[in-house]
């Protein structure tokens, strides 16, 4: 027992300090930019924060992490400052994650690791609550210096900020996006009776051949950046240049479209992560299709911040008739696809 009590604070430090630094880390994977405005897109803009606040209050909060990862290890006001301050952070998790959890549901990735270690809201709520424990625990067994060094605390604090600023540098200004237009020529659909309801409807003819007209036509909400995207059937993909799975969709939508000469034009919204690697992409999909980088914020919120990429919406003057989203059981599925087309003419 003696042994256990003399290691157990040591051990709990050593634990929640692990987990600060990790999650400090693992928020800036795979680069810094990328999950810095992916965590402000995911997780502060949707609580309130305006886009230009989140952009500092994220490098904020993450240094804040970083530092009490180092200070749980440190004798500078441990039991006075750094323990109550790291309990209160995770208890303001602990509210946030219970709220997004009965509002939400157990839904996605809470972002407490980023993209580096996915944790639904009730994982990361178990791990908080676990974390608050062990910290009670330690200020009851702590029995270590306490020495009482504030400049050496704020200086751990501060640089441990700015370290963050430096390594994840705010944009003054959203890059440009980058825009390939291709509008085909559209056909004016002749009107004709149906002579069963005697009522006026619109067909289209190729060939000779009558094709369903669709739904009636609506607006899609991408029209602005590709202004044929509302006539006729479309998709729509959402992309990450540097994306694996992105890749290996698009690949697949390019076999599918040189299998069948009716396949809706492709059009696709990259997200400003890795730009330079667009015609690479291009090159393993087999084909280029008309595209726009769009920066990292706006794109999170266009294709939804509870959906993940590879994205792919399936529009039908302007109606959308089918979202994959994902690599889980929304992911991408061209035979089921397929059948929608099919389904569809």
């Amino acid at each position: 027992m003696k042994n256990l009590s003399r290691y157990l604070p040591w051990s709990i430090r050593i634990a929640v300090s692990i987990l600060f630094l990790l999650s400090a880390i693992a928020k800036l994977y795979p680069n810094p930019y990328f999950a810095l405005s992916t965590f402000e897109a995911k997780q502060l803009i949707p609580m309130g924060f305006d886009q230009f606040y989140a952009s500092y209050f994220s490098r904020i909060l993450i240094g804040v992490e970083l530092s009490l990862g180092i200070l749980l290890l440190l004798p500078f006001y441990l039991k006075k400052i750094v323990i109550p301050a790291t309990i209160l952070m995770l208890m303001v998790f602990i509210v946030h994650l219970s709220i997004s959890i009965l509002s939400s549901g157990n839904q996605g990735n809470c972002g407490c690791f980023g993209a580096l270690l996915p944790m639904t809201p009730v994982q990361a709520l178990i791990k908080n609550i676990v974390s608050v424990a062990l910290l009670i625990v330690l200020i009851k067994k702590f029995n270590s210096e306490d020495r009482p060094q504030l400049m050496h605390l704020l200086n751990i604090v501060l640089a441990s900020i700015l370290l963050i600023f430096l390594v994840g540098p705010i944009k003054s200004t959203a890059p440009q996006p980058k825009q390939i237009t291709e509008i085909p020529n559209e056909v004016v659909a002749p009107k004709v009776v149906d002579t069963t309801t005697n009522q006026t409807i619109e067909v289209v003819k190729k060939d000779s051949v009558t094709i369903n007209p669709g739904p009636k036509k609506t607006k899609s909400g991408f029209a602005n950046i590709f202004p044929n995207i509302d006539s006729g059937k479309k998709i729509l993909c959402f992309f990450a240049p540097s994306c694996d799975h992105c890749r290996a969709t698009a690949k697949t939508l390019t076999e599918m479209k040189k299998a069948n000469k009716d396949f809706p034009a492709i059009q696709i919204i990259f997200m400003d992560e890795a730009p330079e690697e667009i015609p690479d992409f291009f090159k393993f999909a087999g084909a280029e299709y008309p595209n726009y980088v769009m920066d990292i914020v706006t794109f999170w919120s266009k294709l939804g911040n509870n959906r993940e990429v590879p994205g792919v919406f399936y529009f039908w003057n302007g109606s959308t008739q089918k979202i994959y989203q994902g690599i889980d059981d929304q992911k991408f599925n061209a035979a089921a696809f397929k059948k929608i087309l099919d389904k569809d003419k």
